[in-house]
């Protein structure tokens, strides 16, 4: 699971409020080239949308977000998510993701936090709020000291089509994830072109 995280260079984060929105959002995605997607809890729909995409695209790499308990990390890996992202590292939470066979990436912002992961057996941590922590700059100073032990990041906040190349040329990046992929205004519009668009200029960014 971590080998094919790795080639994916851009996650969409996605705020879903109607689960009936799942497939024709994960859809768009996979037209505009995109085929992993991290549904987060920050709403009542998301274990549903999770479960209907997993039924409906069952080849797509399937994460959940802000998962920040146990129970919801029950709930997502249930509804069928592979893999899970956390704004902050909690080290009950990660255990119990990685004991049900889950790849999980915790939220940090610090040395003493990136190391936590480490001794977790963390080896891609979630750079949260990625733009307000310090932005590439930021990173690259903690890739000094951490990069030698394999450890790879995945910023997150504040990215966005203009930037993201910042912190993709970083090797210590492995990916990048962005809201700005599909939007919630977007989702309630059910306007499914403009994130197939947004995907494809994403993909077309990063290939240079």
């Amino acid at each position: 699971m971590l080998e094919e995280l790795l080639k994916r260079r851009i996650i969409p984060v996605i705020v879903i409020e109607d689960a009936a929105d799942a497939e024709p959002l994960a859809e768009a995605l996979l037209k505009g080239g995109i085929d992993i997607i991290e549904v987060t809890f920050r709403t009542a729909a998301a274990e549903a949308a999770i479960g209907r995409i997993a039924k409906a695209f069952p080849d797509m790499m399937l994460g959940a977000g802000t998962v920040l308990t146990t129970e919801q990390a029950d709930r997502a890996l249930g509804a069928g998510a592979r893999f899970g992202f956390a704004p902050g590292l909690n080290a009950k939470v990660v255990k119990h993701f990685q004991d049900a066979g889950g790849l999980f990436m915790p939220g940090v912002m610090t040395p003493s936090e990136i190391e936590q992961g480490l001794e977790l057996g963390c080896k891609v941590l979630k750079f949260f709020p990625a733009a307000q922590a310090g932005g590439p700059a930021m990173i690259k100073a903690l890739a000094g000291p951490y990069a030698s032990q394999g450890l790879k990041f995945s910023p997150t906040g504040g990215i966005t089509l203009d930037n993201m190349m910042d912190y993709l040329s970083l090797p210590v990046v492995s990916a990048i994830g962005g809201s700005w992929l599909a939007t919630k205004k977007q989702i309630a519009d059910k306007d499914w072109t403009a994130i197939t668009n947004q995907a494809k200029a994403a993909l077309a960014r990063a290939a240079g």
